[in-house]
């Protein structure tokens, strides 16, 4: 069955096909948060809509990971249809009704530069069990998508307070999904007014239906935002899915 988990905070990275200014880590490079010993497993993490890489960077620095890198890319301005604005995001945001289509196009060459971001991290040594794909908000939508509907294998999927973009194509079931047996793990508030709380719900059940190793995790009172007590779960997935 279709389930719409349609929007109303979202733009995205699709941009002339470019996805993040740090897409070859050029002028504009990621935040990196390097490991307190040798770096031997990576996270790449996207931000959401309006924000930038450094928030979550100094959100992972303060975890004091031991052996995992974090990988904190800025998306770059795009133009949104919904508002005739410009907005730093990873794909574009058509409509906000049930009915609205969505930025497959966007999706699709957002997804690719991800995919380039992963390969950039295997040539540098790290094996693709070991890195992490993940964001928050419209960047968690992005990490979801590619890791389970592109064929670029990975260790691991992190969601935060997000949805699964595209999801007509995993409820049927002739369309192949990857990586269906990695850890994926969803984090949610119950209060948060931008994602609903209830799309993060029907985003896990649709993941958990191809993919049985899927977690959610809820948190009373949170918005659109984090808290103290899903970064400890998130440290505690990052350290059980890429230990050394």
């Amino acid at each position: 069955m279709y389930i719409s988990l349609y929007h109303n905070d979202l733009c995205a990275f699709y941009i002339e096909g470019q996805l993040f200014c740090s897409a070859t880590y050029g002028m504009n490079p990621p935040v990196i948060v390097q490991p307190r010993a040798v770096a031997t497993a990576s996270l790449i993490f996207l931000h959401g809509l309006g924000d930038s890489g450094h928030g979550w960077a100094d959100s992972f620095r303060a975890l004091a990971l031991k052996h995992i890198r974090c990988i904190c890319p800025h998306a770059v301005y795009t133009r949104i249809t919904l508002n005739c604005a410009t907005a730093v995001s990873v794909f574009d945001i058509l409509g906000l009704h049930p009915s609205s289509p969505e930025d497959d196009q966007g999706i699709q060459e957002s997804s690719k530069e991800l995919q380039q971001l992963v390969h950039k991290e295997v040539s540098g040594g790290i094996p693709a069990e070991k890195i992490v794909i993940g964001g928050f908000s419209q960047g968690g939508a992005l990490a979801l998508y590619t890791a389970l509907a592109t064929d670029t294998p990975v260790g691991g999927v992190l969601g935060l307070s997000t949805w699964l973009p595209l999801n007509k194509y995993f409820t049927e079931d002739t369309n192949p999904k990857y990586n269906t047996n990695v850890p994926v793990l969803l984090c949610h508030g119950e209060a948060d007014p931008m994602v609903s709380f209830r799309w993060g719900q029907a985003t896990y059940e649709i993941v958990r239906s191809f993919n049985p190793n899927t977690q959610f995790k809820s948190y009373s009172n949170l918005s659109h935002s984090s808290c103290s007590q899903e970064m400890r779960d998130v440290k505690l997935f990052l350290e059980e899915v890429l230990k050394q």
